[in-house]
């Protein structure tokens, strides 16, 4: 802790020094103040660096943030060096935003993670809001993600789920890292469903992974001070980027070149079925020149890093989030696993069509993603001004949603801080994006294309993991005292990996 509070003050006085600094070379520019508009509250300010003090520290941003709109409103000014970000913390507020002036704020900030390892916005996720974001999304729903192509890949989750049972039992009712093997079943269902038969370095990939969206979360000089040119150069961060990219680069340039040696070869895609995956319909579309935008390699490689991440990390973070809840409430784990005992009882293999009939796995899902959504603070970039409760929303101006915040508000959720998916019950309130109360994918244009293929993904895997294995902490540790600490980034995950023993569950005994 006062490690991390000298490192705050540090990086405060440094950015003092650098923003002196600049002043000085730069010369004080005319711009049209921020002053003459009518901004949303905020707190006090320093110079400089403007409120960034306010967020630094031990937390993850949505939590200080949170601990800011709770005194000064749910839509909130704050800057952020050269940057205005306006953070919106209401169900009521985030309707208007997300909604309402949807096409006027459906664009990405922009930083220095994303530019590099995101291929110069080139993917689905922060590309720029306009047509070959949309060319690229009605690719990647209609190829992949679509819920036809979803209910397709279920051959996938079988096999895959068959090696993540037969992984646990090699355990032998020893202590286990389970947040690996759900990192690992969740990364190779993403591969074989998008990529088919190609032979990644899957290891590295993670590993790279993992960096980048660590990386991608955190606030970078040269994101803050855009107009100083010299920041691109004296960021110490970006040289490691750009080490990642390169590597990342190798990986996924063998990729394409596998795809390619394939269709040269056989004629046939390289989908495990020698059907077209989606990398074989990208280079296709790419050589037949049909697309009103044409796509190069990079494009190509930025949609796979955007599959390979978000369909590992989100889905294998919300099965780590949903197991760890379960492990700290016994009655919830009980009764989700009866459920699934009693509606396959006597059976050693369960089917993805039977499992979405469970509705109280269904709410133990939905309760998680209420209170650990994949990513907690939806970023917008705003494309043009507009207003929204009386204040003005500046252009270019970065558009935080908290849905964190407004998934944890007392004001919509009773005991708002406890795991109860007897919530769910009865209950209207649904993830696709029309209850801001509830948006854990977001809402409006830049809703999560992949929703589908991820609620498949894991509901699955928890159906496994509680139907085939009793669960137990390791000797020693209390349910209590699990620890649920957040790792910064752009995806939210526990900080610690889940460590459990499991017993196997007899079916047969219960026949």
């Amino acid at each position: 802790m006062e490690t991390t509070i000298q490192f705050a003050f540090s990086f405060i006085a440094l950015l003092l020094s650098f923003g002196l600094f600049s002043w000085i070379i730069e010369g004080r520019k005319k711009v049209k103040p921020l002053e003459r508009r009518r901004l949303p509250p905020g707190p006090p300010k320093l110079p400089v660096i403007g409120h960034l003090h306010h967020i630094i520290g031990p937390l993850p941003h949505h939590h200080p943030l949170r601990n800011l709109a709770s005194k000064y409103g749910p839509l909130m000014h704050l800057k952020f060096g050269e940057i205005t970000a306006v953070i919106v913390s209401s169900a009521e507020v985030a309707k208007m935003v997300l909604k309402a002036h949807d096409p006027a704020c459906a664009d990405r900030p922009k930083s220095v993670a994303t530019q590099i390892m995101w291929y110069n916005y080139s993917d689905i996720v922060f590309s720029p809001y306009g047509d070959y974001w949309k060319q690229m999304r009605k690719i990647c729903i209609l190829e992949l993600l679509s819920a036809k192509n979803v209910r397709s890949f279920e051959y996938i989750r079988q096999d895959e789920a068959s090696l993540l049972i037969g992984s646990v039992q090699s355990t032998r009712r020893a202590p286990f890292d389970l947040t690996e093997k759900i990192f690992l079943f969740m990364n190779s269902m993403t591969c074989r469903a998008a990529f088919g038969n190609a032979s990644m370095d899957r290891a590295a990939a993670i590993k790279l992974i993992k960096k980048a969206i660590c990386l991608a979360g955190h606030f970078d000089l040269a994101d803050l001070f855009p107009s100083i040119k010299l920041f691109d150069f004296i960021t110490w961060n970006k040289f490691k980027l750009l080490k990642l990219q390169r590597k990342l680069d190798t990986i996924l340039d063998e990729v394409i070149d596998e795809h390619e040696r394939n269709l040269a070869s056989t004629k046939m895609g390289y989908g495990e079925l020698g059907t077209e995956d989606l990398v074989d319909v990208l280079l296709r579309l790419k050589r037949s020149g049909e697309l009103d935008i044409p796509i190069t390699n990079d494009s190509i490689k930025s949609v796979i890093f955007d599959m390979f991440a978000a369909g590992t990390e989100s889905s294998s973070s919300t099965v780590d989030w949903a197991m760890a809840e379960l492990m700290k409430n016994p009655r919830v784990m009980a009764k989700a696993q009866d459920e699934l005992r009693q509606a396959f009882r006597g059976r050693e293999e369960i089917k993805e069509s039977e499992i979405r009939t469970l509705k109280y796995l269904k709410m133990v899902i939905n309760e998680t993603l209420r209170l650990h959504p994949p990513v907690s603070l939806i970023p917008r970039a705003c494309r043009e001004e507009f207003e929204v409760d009386g204040y003005d929303i500046p252009l270019n101006a970065n558009v935080i949603v908290n849905i964190w915040s407004i998934g944890r508000d007392p004001k919509y959720w009773h005991d708002a801080e406890n795991f109860e998916p007897e919530r769910f019950e009865e209950n209207p309130i649904d993830f696709l994006g029309s209850h801001f109360e509830y948006i854990p994918f977001g809402s409006g244009k830049r809703i999560c294309p992949g929703m589908t293929f991820g609620i498949a993904n894991v509901e699955f895997a928890l159906a496994q993991l509680l139907y085939h294995f009793d669960w137990e902490l390791p000797p020693g540790m209390s349910h209590d005292v699990l620890d649920m600490t957040e790792v910064d980034g752009i995806a939210v995950s526990r900080k610690s990996s889940l460590r459990l023993i499991a017993q196997p569950y007899d079916t047969f005994l219960n026949e």
